[in-house]
């Protein structure tokens, strides 16, 4: 089913209506009704009731995102989303890690009490905990210096800082942070790919997957490095979706 992109937004937001001062433009723009004058809303095209929200020359009239614009900023917002819950998670981890490095020994023997303790358990399921690759992945970590473990807890504080930066930029449609999320994500994609031939597991191909999916569809939806024309014709693409472009437009008379 197609998404009427320009109608769910205002059916959210509201309609958004303008008078240019352009005699021919304001009257394909206004209509009269029983009910009063009535305006096309500049998103979704309707014809809304009252007073117009703004006026003036058509070149000032707000530019309100419709149509394929407004589908784009929807898929930003949801990748924004994404890198914020990622950001957060590793802020989470990277203050667990520091907390671990100032009580090393007291957590190693707080693991080492629980395991004796849940030893015959696993065994009863046929799960051998010391031949466990978890259980061996946690007791290499308490061999690790702490000056080491710091040094990861600041590497993961940089990694979330920059998740985090990408998901405000994201959310508010920046083009630096578009390019900042393709370059920074299409970096990472070497380390993923390494990990999934260490071991393969469904989150690491399905985060995997969307990030190789989100940098080719910003790199190429967004035309950025020069890609399909480069900004000057992502410019022109936007402009072209003004209801008062196209109506600008549909009112000149071509004379051959």
């Amino acid at each position: 089913m197609k998404i009427d992109w320009d109608r769910r937004t205002c059916a959210r937001k509201g309609h958004v209506t303008y008078a240019p001062d352009e005699p021919e433009l304001r009257r394909r723009l206004r209509a009269e009704t029983s009910l009063g004058e009535t305006w096309r809303c500049l998103r979704c095209g309707d014809f809304v009731l009252g007073e117009p929200h703004g006026t003036g020359p058509a070149e000032q009239a707000p530019l309100v995102p419709r149509g394929k614009v407004l589908r784009d900023l929807f898929i930003l917002r949801f990748l924004a989303i994404e890198r914020a819950v990622r950001g957060v998670f590793v802020v989470l981890v990277a203050v667990a890690v520091w907390k671990f490095s100032n009580s090393q020994d007291a957590v190693r023997r707080l693991f080492d009490e629980n395991l004796d303790v849940f030893r015959p358990v696993f065994k009863h399921f046929h799960y051998d905990l010391d031949h466990s690759p978890v259980v061996g992945t946690i007791q290499k970590s308490f061999g690790y210096k702490h000056s080491t473990l710091v040094l990861v807890a600041a590497l993961l504080l940089a990694y979330a800082l920059i998740e985090l930066v990408e998901a405000g930029g994201l959310w508010y449609a920046k083009r630096w942070a578009e390019y900042l999320t393709v370059v920074a994500t299409a970096a990472f994609l070497p380390l993923e790919i390494y990990e999934l031939t260490e071991h393969v597991s469904y989150l690491k191909v399905a985060t995997l997957v969307l990030n190789i999916l989100a940098v080719l569809y910003i790199a190429l939806a967004k035309r950025l490095f020069g890609l399909r024309g480069g900004r000057k014709a992502f410019e022109e693409e936007r402009h072209s979706a003004s209801l008062l472009e196209v109506e600008e437009s549909a009112g000149v008379i071509v004379v051959s």
